[in-house]
């Protein structure tokens, strides 16, 4: 797709015009420009097709170098590094992704996963690049439509360092200006500054609402500059922003932000772009591009490999199992609260091995993983093992918000007869920032201003919509795919209680439920890991599951994988940077990239 044609074949945003594919997901909807001059496309219509492919690689594929772990749901590097998930299928398959959850001295700068992330963005930091430089020779576009384009181009910009940034750590931050004859880049600055200046002008600049719902506004440039702010510990002036999207904020297509009615519309491919949407990877199939007719597909290609083993949904591969403790954290007591400091005591939620526990649960979790004897959509009941490639790694859980309904197939999948992969590709948006992250987000600058009243209110607010028991899942019951919703409510199809905290006795009271909230509320959205080095309780938290996921049982380890595994702190909170990228980018003597302590 994007060929860049700098020294040592360095990934970094050079200036230079290059191919861009059809697009296809909603507004990107597109033919592909080739290659061009800068001035050939220094026109209206040349710099948008510019910005189309800068939008397009917000999935987090279609560059070169692209792959499974460049997704934009972060499911390798932000949920299977984490205490959500297992890695999947059998060790072998994509085994540069089990490093991931074992750590140690097997996660290496010479992995074959982590390079995919760190190419597919600085591609996409590149095409954003390309719009500015083009935008500075285009005669005939208007000022303020210049402006609203560079808005778009920065906001993406910073996106792209962000992602970065939460992974890799010590990034380069790559602007307009380096070009062939200014390689003066490296990663001894830190990119904050450049991606906080980003945001301030996105930010000022986007206008409330666009005629393509899939466009960035200012309403998602202040939630992305306020999450920003909190990954770097400014948490005041983060809450400032916050306040004001929770009280003005809009989605692009106008519509003020609010949480769904039912949980799972978040993740309903006929209901994307909702009231919850604040900013997403917009998807599309049956237009064209489907692995069976070759290209870049535009279905959530990211995630291809996350659905059951055999049955259900797709055909193949049993990537991306919910781990155990995740469903634990899902135990909740007699009020309905969760078990946030004894979760992980007494017997499993479904378990493998021993007892089965029998308590109160959150009706979340039915929403959030598949587990044996539970409705898995209209799909019939979860079968369990048989939908578990190795289970013996892998546990007995299926990833759920990724999928389709039964109902759904063909509507909302692509067709075609490569192989499995179009069953796989489903017109369902990827969730960068939704509604209940800004509340969430906000009960913690709450919290840490000492406003344990407001910080109740945003947790409660989440939590309330699945009082309910008209959004929970049912047995023997028909499931609307439209409203995500069971049509016999009857027998509920587990004992779900969920209520509201009534108080915070303090402040870490209050931090350790925003904390649960998070986990639970977002669950196998691939922000678990980020969350936990944010937080700065990673490397406990990370060592106490592997630790627990390695008890002996039966005479075998539980989890063979994580044999040997081990976190360290002040090392794995980031990525190795890719040895390749290092070597190419230091070929010439300069020493621009500098590894990440540790590796």
């Amino acid at each position: 797709m994007k060929k860049l044609n700098i020294q040592s074949k360095l990934i970094l945003g050079l200036f230079i015009i290059t191919a861009l594919a059809a697009c296809g997901k909603s507004f990107l909807d597109k033919p592909p420009i080739g290659t061009l001059g800068p001035q050939i496309v220094a026109s209206e219509d040349g710099v948008q097709g510019l910005l189309i492919g800068a939008y397009s690689l917000v999935d987090g594929e279609g560059a070169s170098g692209d792959g499974f772990a460049s997704g934009a749901s972060n499911w390798i590097f932000g949920g299977v590094t984490s205490d959500d998930a297992y890695k999947g299928s059998d060790p072998t398959d994509v085994a540069d992704a089990a490093p991931m959850e074992k750590w140690g001295s097997s996660l290496t700068p010479t992995n074959g996963a982590i390079p995919q992330k760190w190419r597919l963005n600085y591609a996409a930091i590149q095409r954003c690049n390309d719009v500015l430089n083009t935008l500075k020779i285009a005669t005939t576009i208007s000022d303020a439509k210049k402006t609203a384009i560079t808005a778009q181009a920065r906001f993406l910009r910073a996106y792209y360092h962000m992602d970065l940034k939460k992974i890799f750590g010590n990034i380069p931050y790559v602007d307009e200006t380096i070009s062939p004859t200014n390689t003066k880049v490296d990663n001894k600055v830190d990119a904050w500054t450049g991606i906080n200046a980003d945001l301030t002008y996105a930010a000022a600049n986007l206008p409330d609402t666009w005629s393509e719902v899939g466009r960035a506004n200012k309403w998602a440039a202040k939630s992305l500059q306020a999450k920003a702010l909190m990954f770097q510990k400014s948490l005041p002036a983060a809450y400032t922003i916050l306040k004001d999207v929770i009280a003005n904020g809009k989605t692009s297509g106008g519509a003020k932000y609010a949480l769904n009615a039912n949980y799972f519309s978040n993740f309903n491919p006929a209901q994307k772009n909702s009231a919850e949407s604040v900013f997403a990877a917009q998807t599309s199939v049956q237009d064209g591009s489907s692995v069976a007719w070759g290209g870049d597909p535009n279905g959530n290609y990211g995630d291809i490999l996350n659905f059951p083993y055999t049955g259900g949904p797709g055909a193949c591969c049993g990537f991306y199992n919910p781990s155990q403790d995740l469903a634990d954290a899902f135990k909740t007591d007699a009020n309905g609260l969760p078990l946030t400091d004894t979760y992980q005591n007494g017997d499993h939620v479904s378990s493998q091995y021993g007892t089965k526990y029998t308590g109160n649960l959150d009706p979340r979790i039915d929403w959030t993983m598949g587990r044996p004897g539970i409705p898995y959509l209209d799909w019939g009941l979860h079968p369990g093992e048989a939908w578990i490639r190795n289970p013996v790694n892998d546990g007995l859980f299926s990833p759920l918000k990724n999928v389709y309904a039964a109902s759904q197939k063909g509507a909302f999948t692509d067709v075609g007869s490569a192989y499995w992969g179009p069953t796989e590709l489903v017109a369902n948006n990827v969730n960068i920032i939704r509604f209940s992250n800004v509340l969430l987000w906000a009960a913690e600058c709450a919290a840490d201003a000492g406003d344990l009243a407001a910080a109740l209110g945003y947790v409660n607010q989440v939590r309330s919509r699945m009082v309910s028991p008209t959004g929970w899942v049912y047995k023997n019951s028909d499931y609307n795919a439209a409203a995500a919703q069971y049509a016999t409510q009857t027998t509920p199809a587990d004992s779900y209680k969920i209520g509201l905290y009534t108080s915070f006795a303090d402040k870490a009271t209050a931090v350790k439920a925003i904390q649960m909230e998070t986990r639970l509320e977002l669950g196998m959205e691939g922000n678990r890991f980020f969350d936990l080095v944010r937080w700065g309780i990673a490397a406990t938290t990370i060592n106490t599951y592997i630790a627990r996921e390695t008890v002996i049982v039966n005479g075998s380890a539980r989890r063979p994988l994580k044999s040997g595994a081990v976190f360290t702190a002040n090392k794995h909170e980031i990525m190795p940077i890719p040895q390749n990228e290092i070597d190419n980018m230091n070929a010439d003597g300069t020493i621009r990239l500098t590894q990440n302590p540790g590796y």
